[in-house]
Formats: C-alpha cells, sequence, structure tokens
C-alpha cells in the first residue's frame, strides 16, 4: 500500500520575481522614472532632480536626486528590502502627515520596483537624520541567476557621509546598464513634459516640491519647451470649478480675442445644484439604446461625492479655428503645444495621478463628444485642464496596481460624471460666445453642414486602421449620399442649412455605436448590421421628405397618440397631465402636417419637459410635477397646440434655444427644439413662446410654455 505524504511547505518564490514586478507592474520607461519622482514626494523631499548622464555614450545612466528624508540601515533591511510592504497603506489609514504635513501616494509597497524596469545596476545612496550614510548595490543580472529569492542577497554598506554631508539627508539613485530606455531628442521632451507636470500647476500648496529634468550633453533639446503657463493666459476661456457635498460652484470667463471686437464675458454662480449626463442602456448586442431606463439620479447630490470629498478644477480653452489661432502670434506654437499637452489631468494632494492626460489617453471620452456633437463639445486637442482631489477624503479611488490611473469601479464612474457635468457648463457657455464670434467673421453660415463628413470620415479611418474598409466604405458612402440629396431636397424647399442637423438628431447613435462596435473588434456581421440600420433609418427620413407627405390629420388624434406613447412616462416621474383638449365634449381641429414628423416634434418637447421636472423637483414623492397639453384654436396665425409645465423654465432667448448643437442639459446634443422648429416650417407653421397669459395657461405652470402655431390656411 502507497504511503501518503502530508507536508506543509512555504512558497519558494524565484529571484527572477522581483525584477518580473518591475517588467510587469511598470508599462513604460517614462511611467518609471515618474514613480521614482513620487517616491521622493512620499520621502517628504521638496525638491528632485532627474539627470540623463552620457546619452551619447555606450553606458548612459539615470540618476535621481532628492532631498528627502532619507533612510536609515534598518528602513532599507525592513521596508525598502522587503516587496509590499504596507507601512505606507498604514500611515495613510492612520492619517499620519508627514512633517511637511503629507499622506503618502504609495500604498502597495512595490512602486520601488520601477528601477528594475529601467536597468540592472542600481547604486543607492541615501541618509536620514542623524544617521551614517547607506550604500547599496544591485546588479540584477548576477542576482536573476540565483536559484531563488531567499538566495538573492545585496550588500548595504554604512559609512560616514560623503553624498549628504553636514545636516542634509536625501536619496540618490543612479542606474546604469539600461535596458528598455529610449534616450531620443522626443521622448526626453515628453520626459520633461511628464516630470515637470507632477505637481498641479493651479494650486498653491501649503509646501514646496518641485521635480527638474536636466541633459547635460543636449540642454536644447529640452531648453526651448514652451513655458505652458504664458500660454494658458491667452487662453480665449477660462473655467473654474469646485464641488463638495451637492453644492456646485463655477466660474465662466471669456476673456476676448484680440482682433475680434467682442467684449468678454464673466459669470459666477455658487451653491448650485450639479446636472449629470444619465447612464446610457447598452444592449447585449452593444447597440446603444439611448437613456436607461434604470433608476439614475440626473443631480449629483452629497452621496454622489461618497468616498470621493471636494473636486476642484480648472479649464483653459482655446479654439483651432483658423480666424482665432491667426490672432495669436505664433499659431503653429499653440497648435503644436495643445497637440502635446491637451486633455485633462487628474491631481491628488496637488500629485499628479498617472496617465490620465496624457496623449492618447481619453478617460473622460472628449473625443468621441466631439464627434456627436462638434459645434459645441470640447476636444482634448482645444483644452488644458486640471481637476484636484483629497487624498485623505477620496479613498474609495484606488489607483490601479499598474499605476495607470483608478481602478474603474463605482466611484470612479461617479467621479467621471461630476467631472463632465463641471464641463458641460463651460460647453454651454463658450458656444455662446463661439455663435457671437462667427457672427462677426462671417462664419454664421451653418458651420454644421461644413462639418458632416467628420464623424463619417473617423469611421473611415477606423475601418481602415482594423482593415474593415472593403465591407463598410459602401455602406457608409450611402450614408453620405442619402445625407446629400436629404440636403438638397431641403435646400429646394427654402431650408437652407438643416440637413446636417437632422442627420445628427436621426444617426447620433448609429455613429457611436458604429465607431465603437469598430474599436471594439465587433463581429464584421454585427457592424455590418448597425451601418444598414443607420442607412435604414435614412431611407425613411430622405423618402418621407421627398414625397413631402403632408396630409389633412387631426390634433385631437395627435395629442391622444403622445399621451399614450408617454404614459409610462408620466408614471414612472410621477407627472401630472392637465390636458383639456382631449375630454369628449371638445370639438376637433384638422391641420395639413405629416403626423410622424409632428409626433416627433411633441415627444422631443415632452421629454425636455420629464428632464427638466426632475431638475426643479428632484425628489418625485410628494412633488407637484405637472405638464399642460391643450389646442387653442384662438392664435392670431392660426390654431395652436400648447405644452406648458412646472419646471424651471427657460433661461436664454428663443432665438439661441432653437440653434442647433444648443442645449443646457449635459448630455443634450441641442437639436429638439432646432427639429420642432423644422418641422412646424415644414407645416407652414412655427414654434413660439408665448407667456402664460397669452396662452391661455392656467394657474400653477410656471416653468417652460411652448405653443406649436398653424397657419390659418393650413387646413383643407
Amino acid at each position: 500500500m502507497q504511503k501518503i505524504n502530508k507536508l506543509t511547505l512555504p512558497f519558494r518564490p524565484r529571484a527572477r520575481l522581483l525584477q518580473l514586478l518591475g517588467d510587469q507592474l511598470i508599462s513604460s520607461p517614462r511611467l518609471a522614472i515618474f514613480e521614482l519622482v513620487k517616491n521622493a514626494y512620499d520621502a517628504d523631499a521638496e525638491k528632485v532632480k532627474v539627470t540623463l548622464e552620457g546619452i551619447d555614450t555606450n553606458s548612459p545612466s539615470i540618476l535621481v536626486e532628492d532631498n528627502g528624508v532619507g533612510m536609515t540601515l534598518d528602513t532599507i533591511k525592513d521596508i525598502w528590502l522587503v516587496p509590499a510592504h504596507d507601512h505606507r497603506e498604514l500611515q495613510k489609514k492612520e492619517l499620519r502627515r508627514t512633517l511637511l504635513h503629507r499622506l503618502p501616494l504609495g500604498e502597495k509597497g512595490v512602486g520601488r520596483f520601477a528601477v528594475h524596469k529601467l536597468g540592472d545596476k542600481i547604486e543607492l545612496v541615501t541618509r536620514a537624520e542623524n544617521s551614517l550614510e547607506c550604500v547599496l548595490f544591485i546588479n540584477w543580472a548576477e542576482l536573476i541567476d540565483k536559484e531563488f529569492l531567499s538566495e538573492a542577497e545585496v550588500n548595504i554598506e554604512e559609512r560616514t557621509p560623503q553624498v549628504f554631508i553636514g545636516n542634509t539627508t536625501g536619496t540618490k539613485l543612479r542606474i546604469s546598464s539600461l535596458r528598455e530606455v529610449n534616450l531620443t531628442r522626443s521622448e526626453i521632451r515628453r520626459l520633461q513634459r511628464q516630470i515637470t507636470s507632477i505637481a498641479s500647476p493651479f494650486e498653491n500648496r501649503s509646501d514646496r516640491f518641485e521635480a527638474t529634468l536636466h541633459v547635460p550633453e543636449h540642454p536644447d533639446w529640452i531648453s526651448d519647451i514652451p513655458d505652458i503657463s504664458i500660454l494658458l493666459q491667452r487662453a480665449p476661456w477660462y473655467f473654474k470649478f469646485s464641488y463638495e457635498n451637492g453644492k456646485f460652484d463655477w466660474t465662466y470667463e471669456f476673456r476676448g480675442i484680440s482682433g475680434i471686437k467682442l467684449s468678454p464675458r464673466y459669470l459666477s454662480k455658487d451653491s448650485q445644484s450639479l446636472l449629470i449626463a444619465p447612464e446610457r442602456d447598452i444592449d447585449e448586442f452593444g447597440t446603444d439604446r439611448g437613456k436607461s431606463n434604470k433608476s439614475k439620479k440626473i443631480i449629483a447630490d452629497s452621496a454622489h461625492a461618497e468616498g470621493i470629498g471636494l473636486i476642484t478644477g480648472e479649464f483653459y480653452v482655446f479654439d483651432r479655428d483658423r480666424t482665432i489661432l491667426s490672432q495669436f502670434g505664433n499659431s503653429q506654437l499653440v497648435e503644436n503645444v495643445l497637440d502635446e499637452n491637451g486633455g485633462v489631468r487628474v491631481y491628488r494632494d496637488y500629485i499628479r495621478v498617472y496617465n490620465y492626460g496624457e496623449r492618447g489617453d481619453d478617460w473622460l471620452g472628449l473625443d468621441l463628444r466631439r464627434v456627436n456633437t462638434p459645434t459645441r463639445n470640447v476636444s482634448r486637442n482645444i483644452i488644458f485642464g486640471a481637476v484636484d482631489l483629497k487624498l485623505e477624503e477620496s479613498s474609495k479611488l484606488k489607483e490601479k496596481t499598474n499605476r495607470e490611473g483608478f481602478v474603474e469601479n463605482d466611484a470612479y464612474t461617479r467621479f467621471r460624471e461630476i467631472v463632465l457635468g463641471a464641463l458641460s457648463i463651460l460647453e454651454i457657455e463658450r458656444k455662446i460666445d463661439k455663435d457671437n464670434i462667427r457672427k462677426l467673421t462671417d462664419k454664421g453660415h451653418d458651420p454644421e453642414v461644413e462639418k458632416i463628413s467628420k464623424p463619417l470620415q473617423t469611421l473611415r479611418q477606423v475601418a481602415a486602421k482594423h482593415k474593415i474598409s472593403k465591407e463598410l466604405d459602401p455602406l457608409i458612402d450611402k450614408v453620405e449620399r442619402n445625407y446629400t440629396e436629404m440636403r438638397d431636397t431641403m435646400l429646394r424647399a427654402g431650408l437652407s442649412g438643416m440637413g446636417l442637423a437632422i442627420v445628427f438628431h436621426e444617426i447620433e447613435h448609429g455613429v457611436r455605436v458604429l465607431h465603437d462596435a469598430i474599436v471594439a473588434g465587433g463581429s464584421m456581421e454585427l457592424v455590418q448590421i448597425q451601418a444598414k440600420e443607420l442607412i435604414r433609418v435614412l431611407d425613411g427620413f430622405t423618402e418621407l421628405l421627398r414625397k413631402g407627405e403632408q396630409k389633412e390629420n387631426s390634433l385631437k388624434q395627435l395629442l391622444k397618440r403622445a399621451r399614450d406613447i408617454n404614459r409610462v412616462r408620466f408614471r414612472n416621474h410621477e407627472v401630472k397631465l392637465l390636458c383639456p383638449a382631449l375630454e369628449e365634449n371638445v370639438p376637433d381641429i384638422n391641420q395639413n402636417f405629416a403626423f410622424g414628423l409632428m409626433l416627433g416634434a411633441l415627444n422631443n418637447i415632452l421629454d425636455n419637459a420629464f428632464y427638466w421636472l426632475q431638475v426643479r423637483w428632484p425628489n418625485k414623492l410628494d412633488s407637484p410635477r405637472q405638464i399642460y397639453l391643450n389646442i387653442e384654436p384662438d392664435f392670431a396665425e392660426g390654431p395652436a397646440i400648447i405644452i406648458a409645465d412646472n419646471g424651471p423654465g427657460f433661461q436664454d432667448n428663443p432665438d439661441r434655444i432653437t440653434r442647433p448643437f444648443f442645449s443646457r442639459r449635459p448630455d443634450g446634443m441641442g437639436i429638439g427644439l432646432y427639429y420642432t422648429n423644422l418641422v412646424m416650417e415644414l407645416s407652414n407653421g412655427r414654434l413660439g413662446f408665448p407667456d402664460a397669459d397669452e396662452a391661455k395657461v392656467p394657474p400653477g405652470f410656471d416653468g417652460a410654455v411652448l405653443a406649436l402655431i398653424f397657419n390659418k390656411g393650413g387646413k383643407e
């Protein structure tokens, strides 16, 4: 009978594990150097200097020096040489601040392995207060030859101070036998920007922390990098905000543009509610079906920032329109700086969280938002921004072990929503100024029409990148042809410049889903289905316009259909509907219009009403939310459908809110009222904004009032 052994055995990690930690946890050499600079911050350094030596030789090295508290022999032995030591994590949890009132950025005990990402040979010299100087040498080529980690020993020497003499303390780390480090001019310039961006440029600190890069053999490589702070003073738009405990404070400035006679504009509001974009509803096939039916707050309350705490931010925004750029002394320089530095960075206790704001990182999805709403939303290459968090308050935002941003948990989602909500205020106000600029520079003529090719060209580029142009280009070409046909039809009808807005309104979801599906590597069959669905939507709309499907329809039936479609929404949102026109004894009125288009317009108005009622009355329990629908036969031009509510009402004049791409909703495309106005023009009527008395609205409806006014001659 075979004997069964029962043993208790320890893990026996291989010596090469430590080098693997450096390789796998740190994605790039630049990030590794960035980690060493952060380590200096945790060591209470006020200055850290990175020097690239011998870059023209066969044996370059990296030198990192700081004036922090340094390490004793015991610290090296018991902490530095102990992977995953939790002393920083305990310090953070216990809120034990340093002499410079800092909490540690590190907590996993693996950041020190950044040195092993960079090179095989490490020389560490360090000294703590009232201690001898310690010197440590590591040669990884020799250590990883050892079979097990327990056999990988390093030599440490204590000596009379030779580097940190007198009362000085700190750490000096030299890394040689470099492995993957790219020391080209362009890479060193990126490293310079990364190192110098470690501290928030917008906040006044209680302590001083400065990181610098030196290239003795080629100082000119970094000496001509533009001073971003000087450029920011020339940004036409500036926005600052803070969000805490459900209260949103913000300041907006349009500073004016040299050579364009438009006065600066300043706005500031305190203790406002912050509107946030609702969650999107993505089905199992990856199709975006619009806003989710799940309960979702549209206002960020105090619970929305739980585990995040105070959020502050500053945004500087430019415009790459040639008319505006030409007013800058060196427009090419401005564009180059924006290309390299554009984006929104994140800082915690004023120290940067990598890699938010780097090239290739679009954590807020700005570029895709820009594609969907090109004339309002900002993209990464026109904004320079920073968002600051408090380390002590943002405990639920966990940094990834690989040092590339936060773990994408619920707190991170809420954090993004708050930042995007703040950004939407800037975008809304900026569009007002941009429209005024266009008027002054003769560019008020339908910029949307000029940009119809932009989202479609983006799809072509993505298709080419993923090598599916052969399958997709014919479908994209057909979308473009359908658009052109629809635009020409509308031009013949005298509705100049309105084609593109309709396209964006009808195919917004289709364009985004196509883009996302291609990027995500979705199946070709699914991608083609989505592309054909996009064409189907356009086919239906162009066919409708081509036939001019105007016929006599009942206004009463229109209201009844709109009510029936929205019954569930009225119930779910606890909104009371008052609609006298649908009472049995009220006579009907017939008018000529395309029933489907008019129903869509009316649903757009109701959709806005449901949203803004939630804004004014966020607690639907016991709230007086109500909507008024009626037919008023006695308007001067002709009969009208009246829609009113008791929401917050309009903040802007009718001319502005009926322009395409203007919306005060964080996720709004700004097409709803523009679309409605277009449908009324197609029906020989107009969209009106009467006061409550003129529209004979009963008391209690003190919010928005609209009228779909038909021409008296519109009846057969």
